[in-house]
């Protein structure tokens, strides 16, 4: 049996992960196991990692990384995960790493895989995005043996950076797995769950943008008092745990106890989808305005640069922090008919276990090679 290691750091890529960590865990060619840490281990942020019992998997590590006093010193952190995870792996020695996206975590797995031999599978390389999670996704590729990406353009920029064609696998986001998945909770029973007394409301989502902390204060002051006059009911999810988060959470608590907004600091990811798909509209920066509300046709109103240059889409309004642009945007939310389809179509684990029985995915060498592009033609001299 081939041993699979999944690298989880966040409620945001455990839930990309689950419907591959579910395919490999249900086929008796392949066993898994789940290194935890980040986020899924901080009270402050929810302490997730109850999540991932309660989705049935046993055969889950955690490590602690950071704590709440250190949280915002990013390289000590990912020294920590590359030191735990280093000797976890030296210890359990898999076959195969599978890290997510753009998180120091990844980056940690990725390191440890390729200084020890190992396999590194990346999930949803080739995206772009602002801050510092840009260059920490391309590092992880480049550190990465083997790719699994969302689509055909995410597949170019990859091979654009040298990786060869034949290991990049185009298999579609998998949380569209969930998403589209019939056995997501009802709208009442999350309501219920987690006490929120909206029948109509937005949600908010604001993460850090670590290249811009000099005017994080300003930019999250504005938004949440254009919240707090567009007369809308909000959910607010706490951000990540990047440089800054302290920023957001301090003006996140001038909304407790109003009661036009409920906040909590973590949700179910599928609890977390039913949400979404019931919205008005999807306000902050978080990936989850670009990439999941198009599927579900909710206006997103993207905020700053934290989303540079990533989809775009009819249901998506970019516009900077600023409370009279925001509250003009809620005024006017733009609704599309259509569901966007372009980072797959619900069948991605099924892909992703196809390639991983292959005989041909073992043999994928460890030692990396860069792939020239054809130079360009030249034209002809007199």
């Amino acid at each position: 049996m081939k041993k699979i290691l999944f690298l989880t750091g966040t409620r945001a890529d455990f839930g990309k992960l689950k419907p591959l960590i579910n395919a490999v865990a249900h086929h008796p060619a392949f066993e898994y196991e789940i290194f935890a840490t980040g986020m899924h281990l901080l009270a402050r942020y929810g302490n997730t990692l109850g999540e991932l019992y309660k989705a049935g998997f046993e055969h889950v590590f955690p490590c602690f990384n950071q704590d709440s006093t250190n949280s915002a010193d990013m390289d000590m952190v990912l020294a920590n995960t590359v030191r735990g995870l280093g000797h976890f792996v030296r210890e359990r020695r898999p076959d195969l790493i599978v890290v997510h996206g753009d998180r120091l975590e990844a980056l940690a797995g990725a390191i440890v895989g390729a200084f020890n031999n190992i396999l590194v599978a990346h999930v949803e390389g080739g995206e772009v995005s602002g801050t510092i999670d840009e260059l920490i996704r391309h590092a992880v590729s480049k550190l990465s043996h083997v790719h699994f990406v969302a689509n055909d353009e995410a597949r170019r920029r990859l091979i654009q950076l040298g990786e060869r064609p034949q290991h990049v696998f185009v298999i579609g986001s998998p949380d569209i797995d969930v998403m589209l998945s019939p056995e997501l909770p009802a709208l009442e029973t999350v309501r219920q769950k987690y006490a929120i007394p909206f029948s109509a409301y937005g949600i908010f989502l604001y993460h850090p943008v670590t290249t811009e902390l000099n005017k994080l204060e300003q930019h999250i002051q504005e938004s949440v008092a254009a919240l707090k006059r567009s007369g809308v009911d909000f959910v607010v999810i706490y951000p990540n745990n990047d440089i800054g988060s302290a920023t957001i959470l301090h003006e996140l608590e001038t909304l407790a106890g109003n009661p036009h907004f409920r906040l909590l600091p973590s949700m179910r990811f599928e609890y977390f989808l039913t949400l979404l798909k019931n919205a008005q509209v999807i306000v902050g920066n978080s990936s989850a305005g670009i990439r999941e509300a198009p599927v579900y046709c909710v206006p997103t109103i993207n905020l700053g640069t934290r989303q540079k240059n990533r989809f775009s889409y009819p249901t998506i309004v970019n516009i900077g922090e600023e409370r009279a642009d925001i509250a003009a945007a809620l005024r006017q939310l733009s609704h599309h008919p259509d569901p966007c389809r372009e980072f797959g179509l619900g069948d991605s684990a099924r892909r992703f276990l196809d390639i991983l029985c292959q005989d041909s995915f073992w043999n994928i060498p460890q030692q990396k090679q860069f792939q020239d592009m054809p130079a360009p033609e030249r034209p002809p001299t007199a």
